[in-house]
């Protein structure tokens, strides 16, 4: 169970960081963003994430703010995650969660 919640923490932590980490570059690249490299790397990253998101909201929400509600859902998820993770590490002991 452990190693499936740290899992679970991994991947949202890791999409949280590539989606902060696109539009940190989405503002300095400017309207060149999209031939940038590292940029076009992000949206592979984040795509399926983005994607799941437009999936589970109602066609009322604009495709413009589908990217933030994908980092509200993936910021509630780490925190939901860590939580679980800290009570098992104190059911089972802290020694054995390192």
């Amino acid at each position: 169970m452990l190693l499936f919640v740290s899992s679970v923490k991994l991947v949202a932590e890791i999409a949280l960081m590539a989606m902060v980490g696109q539009f940190v570059l989405g503002l300095l690249a400017g309207q060149r963003r999209d031939s940038n490299l590292f940029y076009q790397l992000f949206q592979v990253l984040t795509k399926p994430f983005v994607k799941g998101v437009r999936l589970l909201t109602p066609r009322v929400v604009l495709d413009r703010h589908i990217p933030l509600a994908t980092v509200v859902l993936l910021a509630m998820v780490w925190l939901v995650v860590t939580i679980v993770r800290i009570n098992l590490c104190l059911q089972i002991g802290i020694d054995q969660c390192r």
